[in-house]
């Protein structure tokens, strides 16, 4: 199956969507994920900027600022180009890939009406059958993909991306990852110094510490003590919500390539994929069509990034059934 209608032919009328991005649920989602790890970033700048101020007078409003605004940036089309070579690996197309993928890029914009000129492609020099879609216009795909795939079915990978972008999936991973770096970095740098002391009276003196102030905290707040003891609760728990929101997108994804008549070819990538048993961890701050992560031990599934490929293609089935 490898046959495409390609609508920049001659005598093709070509249509424009009025909206080439949105917010879908999922994007909201997962913007609303990322709103604790926000919180505590900012409470790391302000605490910095307040440092800033107290020895070199500078105000705290521009640490602040700077760090706001620097997520912009991460857009920048220069900055995605640095962040697509030093960050994710990937490198510009050969002349031979880019013959293959151009002709191929235009046929799936056309059809979701999207303006493809905005988006730059990208090449993994890699072995395995995966695409990527990052930042706000990257997209990737591997060697492997470009060199082994029917157009009609690097066509259904690549709409699988786009339908990423155009939902917002990759700018809001991005953005959540940037605005809560300085979060995280806090929390590893906790954890290597916790995990690089062998002394029990450390280790048990954190315990004690946590303990006293949980019982302050009860005897001195009373109920409200319920609420912030919820805390623990809500960041055990948003791995999973995490990565149930993950999924969804990628169920999405799949519906906006099957939208556009590519859910054949979506099929049969998938059941090759799901035969060649391929490696589905996807590389930060990216989406991809991808299947079910694998893991090991209880609750696995519930933290899988990707569904497995049996709900993938039971989603793409009624597209596959003519219309009566």
């Amino acid at each position: 199956m490898d046959d495409l209608e390609y609508l920049h032919a001659p005598g093709k009328r070509l249509y424009i969507a009025a909206r080439q991005r949105r917010a879908d649920p999922t994007t909201l989602g997962q913007l609303v994920l990322h709103l604790p790890a926000f919180a505590f970033s900012l409470g790391m700048v302000l605490v910095v900027g307040r440092l800033f101020e107290l020895a070199w007078g500078l105000p705290l409003w521009l640490p602040v600022t700077l760090w706001l605004v620097s997520g912009l940036l991460v857009f920048h089309r220069p900055t995605e180009d640095l962040y697509a070579r030093y960050v994710l690996g990937f490198r510009y197309p050969l002349p031979h890939e880019l013959a293959k993928l151009g002709p191929v890029w235009r046929e799936v914009t056309g059809r979701a009406g999207i303006e493809g000129d905005g988006y730059r492609l990208w090449i993994e020099n890699t072995e395995n059958l995966n695409a990527y879609a990052a930042a706000g216009h990257i997209v990737g795909v591997t060697r492997f993909a470009v060199e082994s795939l029917p157009s009609a079915q690097l066509a259904a990978v690549l709409a699988h991306e786009l339908g990423h972008h155009t939902g917002g999936h990759s700018w809001s991973t991005l953005a959540g990852r940037w605005y809560g770096l300085p979060c995280r970095a806090a929390f590893r740098a906790g954890h290597a110094v916790l995990s690089s002391t062998d002394s029990v009276m450390v280790r048990g003196s954190c315990l004690v510490t946590a303990v006293l102030l949980a019982g302050s905290s009860f005897m001195l707040l009373g109920p409200a003590a319920a609420l912030l003891g919820g805390v623990p609760l809500v960041l055990l728990l948003l791995p999973y919500a995490t990565a149930a929101l993950s999924r969804r997108a990628e169920l999405r994804a799949d519906v906006h390539a099957a939208s556009l008549g590519f859910a054949p070819m979506l099929t049969e990538v998938l059941l090759a994929m799901e035969n060649a048993g391929t490696p589905t961890s996807p590389a930060p701050g990216t989406t991809g069509p991808r299947g079910a992560v694998t893991r090991s031990g209880p609750g696995a599934q519930l933290l899988a990034s990707h569904p497995d490929y049996a709900t993938r293609l039971h989603r793409l089935r009624p597209f596959l059934t003519p219309q009566r």
